[in-house]
């Protein structure tokens, strides 16, 4: 049985107050882009500048996930001070959107901590507006804020990608109260009379095909025969800019090239010089180390972790000399700043306070500078007493046999199923005989990676940067 469903704010008869904000302000750090502490600017000259933007990540992600479309903002220009991603703390949602769930959130509490760190960029940038762009889950949250949050006094565009407005499914007789189910109370409340809010521009974009969250059939979530009730059209809002991005996934559609010119061609008013990522000269890595807590991934800052930055042949995953980095991360979970080579490979080790979990992330290159250069300890993986193994994770796309080639030295990785692409990873175990090289590589690039046989509290992985 279904129960009517209003926002905190609507029940009180009032929106979240600059005071309330204020109180809650210190609770997500402003580290995005890590803009320098200066002086706020003359009125005028913040009203000139371009407005600043806020990302927001989509269900169980991070704000790292926003670094190549962070790049390729500041490759046309756009001021890298005006640039900013949220990481919310509890990024998987609840039940429903009333439940109170260990480590997981419901919609009034993800547009509460948005709210406040869009307080934050405005107070730091003395702009009057920011122009908000979420992925998946995280337009939602823009959307609630926007709507129910008092947020349209602050903001100035909207754009969602891959953003289920109409719900993942449409089925009275599927978890009817989850914020996922267009026919729940939640979801009928958020597209009630107008989709949008006036005074504030949005911008929708969507897949044609290839969204997995927006499919007839419940193919994605394990019942092929079932009748979502929804179509390629659930990312749309009546009333918004509608723009459909042929061939992309449900992550691509937000992180994606084609995304990326799309959202500034909308906020600037025409297209970008170049959606290719332009090296930078100086490279300064820096982001947050959280965990996973009662079997959730959390944002929250994880203390006293210890990570290691090893410079690494790019050839054969061996590191080539003395770590180049150490840090034991403060209150806040930052373990940079790191000044890197935009030519070099890197290991990075990161070890739970208790050393209970160790970490070996391989990734691509880094061009440009980034300060969500985010790690999440995973929880202890299952291991085999004669084997370890090598993940394959790409963050900010999805994998599909059809249309991916992901290999493990030159096997092709098992796992992966033709047609819409559902997968973000892919795992292979190797005969735990001895350290060895594995060459992970996928669409044509290729990550070097080493096995630590001899400690199974170590697990390797290779994060594709690619969308």
């Amino acid at each position: 049985m279904t129960t009517p469903w209003s926002p905190r704010a609507a029940r009180s008869g009032a929106v979240v107050g600059l005071g309330t904000l204020l109180l809650a302000v210190g609770a997500i750090p402003l580290t995005a882009q890590r803009a320098p502490q200066r002086v706020l600017p003359r009125r005028g000259a913040a009203a000139a500048a371009p407005v600043p933007i806020v990302f927001v990540h989509g269900n169980g992600d991070h704000a790292g996930l926003w670094d190549n479309t962070i790049w390729r903002f500041e490759s046309n220009g756009y001021p890298r001070d005006r640039l900013f991603a949220v990481d919310l703390p509890h990024p998987s949602a609840a039940s429903t959107p009333t439940a109170r769930e260990s480590n997981r959130s419901t919609p009034d509490d993800q547009a509460a901590a948005l709210a406040a760190f869009v307080t934050r960029v405005l107070l730091r940038t003395g702009a009057s507006t920011v122009a908000l762009v979420g992925s998946s889950r995280g337009g939602l949250t823009i959307r609630h804020y926007v709507r129910f949050g008092g947020g349209a006094a602050h903001v100035s565009h909207v754009i969602t990608g891959g953003t289920p407005n109409h719900g993942v499914m449409a089925l009275a007789t599927m978890t009817p109260e989850s914020e996922f189910n267009g026919l729940s109370p939640y979801l009928r409340a958020l597209n009630a009379g107008s989709e949008v809010v006036a005074g504030v521009r949005f911008l929708a974009l969507r897949s044609d095909s290839l969204d997995k969250y927006a499919q007839p059939t419940g193919a994605a979530m394990g019942a092929p025969t079932m009748a979502t009730g929804v179509d390629a059209r659930s990312p749309a809002l009546a009333g918004a800019t509608n723009v459909v991005l042929p061939g992309t996934d449900h992550r691509e559609v937000a992180f994606g090239a084609a995304a990326f010119a799309a959202q500034y061609r909308f906020l600037v008013g025409r297209p970008p010089r170049t959606v290719a990522i332009v090296p930078d000269s100086l490279v300064v890595l820096d982001g947050m180390v959280s965990a996973h807590a009662n079997g959730q991934p959390t944002n929250l800052p994880l203390a006293r972790a210890v990570v290691t930055v090893h410079e690494v042949d790019a050839a054969s995953g061996v590191r080539t000399r003395v770590a180049v980095h150490r840090a034991v991360t403060r209150d806040d979970g930052r373990w940079g700043p790191f000044r890197a080579s935009a030519t070099a490979r890197y290991e990075f080790e990161v070890a739970m306070p208790d050393s209970s979990v160790v970490l070996h992330l391989y990734r691509s290159g880094f061009p440009r500078s980034s300060a969500v250069v985010n790690f999440r300890l995973p929880a202890p993986a299952a291991s085999r007493r004669d084997s370890v193994s090598v993940l394959i994770t790409r963050p900010r796309g999805y994998l599909g046999a059809s249309r991916d080639t992901v290999r493990f030295d030159g096997v092709p990785a098992a796992g992966i199923a033709p047609g819409v692409p559902t997968v973000d990873r892919a795992l292979r175990w190797f005969t735990a005989d001895t350290a060895r090289t594995v060459r992970a590589s996928v669409n044509g690039e290729t990550i070097v990676v080493r096995t630590h046989p001899q400690d199974r509290r170590r697990l390797v992985v290779a994060e594709f940067q690619q969308e």
